[in-house]
């Protein structure tokens, strides 16, 4: 199960607009064959235009990859479970999003990536996005994000040993 936020289609693909955008988005999504690709479509700005897109390169390319598309009720739910466990968040991210869909299916979670601050324990400069160089300022209360927050959450989880969470450079 693999997750994709649609807006990675404009920020890291030049919404593709250019062939060569629409090529590089084609390579990225052969390395998913055998996949379900899960794609909250209906949540972010755009999401429906985007996954038109990826669906129409999916289907002419032949790509082997079912998608997967979670309705605005399961965005909500997924919200207010996280808010009746007293962790006000805004809008889940698509991480905290596809955390707590594993928890339904998983008996063991670990987590890398949850990491709201621009370097790592070590002092090494950490990239908010793995696609793009993207600087995202996590206080900002404007943004749709509660990063602190979540990160916070995800910490009391893996101090109670209920995952796992990867805060130092994977190996």
């Amino acid at each position: 199960l693999v997750t994709m936020n649609p807006s990675v289609l404009p920020t890291a693909f030049g919404g593709l607009k250019e062939k060569h955008w629409e090529e590089k988005f084609i390579k990225r999504l052969r390395m998913l064959e055998r996949s379900m690709l899960w794609i909250p479509a209906f949540t972010t700005i755009n999401g429906e235009k985007y996954v038109q897109y990826t669906n129409r390169i999916i289907l002419k390319n032949d790509l082997n990859i079912k998608t997967l598309y979670p309705t605005k009720h399961l965005a909500h739910s997924i919200r207010g479970f996280w808010l009746q466990a007293k962790t006000r968040i805004k809008r889940p991210s698509t991480g905290l999003y596809m955390y707590t869909i594993a928890t339904r299916f998983c008996q063991e979670i670990h987590l890398y990536g949850f990491f709201p601050f621009t370097v790592d324990v070590n002092g090494r400069p950490v990239r908010y996005h793995y696609y793009d160089n993207g600087k995202y300022n996590f206080y900002d209360k404007r943004r749709p994000h509660s990063m602190p927050v979540e990160f916070q959450a995800l910490r009391r989880l893996h101090d109670k040993g209920a995952l796992r969470l990867l805060t130092d450079k994977c190996t």
